[in-house]
């Protein structure tokens, strides 16, 4: 088994490792995916975010180096779960993400 390789943040793909995908489900209130979105991009460093869905149900996708802040935050907003954590920089090497 290779080992992870290092990146530079500034000029690789992979400048945020961790691809974040999860599902909010309503709690008390009705959900809002562009309040969510809009906190997410405020306060979390990353990219590639999609934020989708209705009152009811969000799905989040977000590349992240800290994907624990994205899920303790999310699980302030709703109900969390189908969550998915992979590393893509382990995946692009041909090992399990």
């Amino acid at each position: 088994m290779e080992p992870v390789k290092s990146i530079d943040a500034e000029d690789d793909q992979f400048a945020y490792r961790y691809d974040t995908q999860l599902l909010i489900d309503r709690r008390d209130k009705d959900l809002d995916e562009d309040e969510i979105a809009d906190y997410i991009t405020t306060h979390f460093e990353g990219n590639s975010l999609i934020a989708a869905g209705d009152e009811e149900l969000v799905k989040i996708h977000f590349h992240t180096n800290e994907p624990w802040k994205i899920l303790e935050y999310c699980n302030t907003v709703g109900e969390i779960y189908d969550i998915v954590v992979e590393d893509m920089i382990r995946q692009s090497a041909g090992m399990q993400g």
